[in-house]
């Protein structure tokens, strides 16, 4: 057992622009788990980071203000700082590939065409960590996976967002506690 602590990276785009897209699903899952541990963020590595203790482990908490592009930056840092192991590397992002509110848990994979997965697998030479992939849905007609995942949630769907993040907070929780297949068993649908 190590004394490495748990990085979670939530991934997004920074600025007001992008604050409520498809694409920033992983930064508020993540802002709203960190509001419910009441600690506020400082500024390191490219990024806002909170350290805390969730089920009696060492947490920091990894919120890029890199583009979604270059968030490998901001992640490879911290690891490098915290010499986090792969598999205690926790990424929550949008996936188009997964109906709306959908949860799954893996380790491990290819990107799927997801530039932030593709720069974190770049810059640490690997792509063998967790990810929480938060289903956005696919976009109907012929509108581009792109602009669709930086377009803003219906109202509809941003209604259902608090209760999606608690399910990120709960899975995320189980994994610390009892590890990745039980939070998969109980979480990925």
């Amino acid at each position: 057992m190590t004394d490495a602590p748990w990085l979670l990276v939530g991934l997004g785009n920074p600025g007001s622009k992008y604050q409520h897209t498809r694409h920033n699903v992983g930064v508020m899952a993540l802002e709203q788990m960190g509001t419910h541990l009441s600690f506020s963020a400082k500024k390191k590595f490219q990024s806002r980071i909170a350290e805390t203790s969730i089920q009696g482990k060492k947490v920091i908490f990894l919120l890029p203000d890199t583009y979604m592009n270059e968030s490998g930056i901001a992640v490879a840092a911290a690891v490098l700082f915290y010499k986090v192991p792969l598999d205690q590397i926790v990424v929550v992002h949008d996936e188009i590939d997964l109906d709306f509110a959908t949860l799954r848990l893996k380790i491990g994979g290819g990107d799927n065409g997801h530039n932030g997965l593709r720069n974190i697998r770049l810059k640490l030479g690997s792509g063998e960590f967790v990810r929480v992939r938060v289903g956005v849905s696919r976009p109907s007609g012929f509108v581009d996976p792109a602009d669709y995942v930086l377009s803003n949630f219906t109202k509809t769907e941003a209604s259902a967002l608090p209760e999606v993040f608690d399910r990120v907070e709960k899975a995320i929780t189980t994994l610390l506690a009892e590890g990745l297949e039980t939070a998969q068993s109980r979480f990925n649908q």
